[in-house]
């Protein structure tokens, strides 16, 4: 857990992606002891490649199709838009 106020915000974001691509490249995980999270669902791909993510999506999408169950929590519904996550 990082606590931070908004000026500390950036400085944060950064500890925390520097952190998450540090342990893929030593073969980690991105995963937290209570799951994925909101931030780091986005590194997913990183860690098991894009077509591993979308064969995801598209279970979450098969099975809950109207996204009711914890929509967006491990996967995007849809992928993310250019420029909403950061450059690896």
């Amino acid at each position: 857990i990082l606590l931070f106020n908004d000026k500390e915000r950036a400085v944060a974001e950064e500890v925390v992606h520097r952190m998450v691509k540090r342990a893929v490249e030593m073969e980690g995980t991105v995963t937290g002891e209570h799951g994925v999270g909101l931030i780091k669902r986005d590194y997913l791909m990183h860690e098991l490649g894009e077509e591993t993510v979308d064969a995801m999506r598209k279970l979450k999408q098969a099975f809950d199709p109207l996204c009711l169950l914890n929509c967006d929590k491990v996967v995007r519904a849809e992928k993310p838009k250019v420029g909403e996550v950061k450059p690896w």
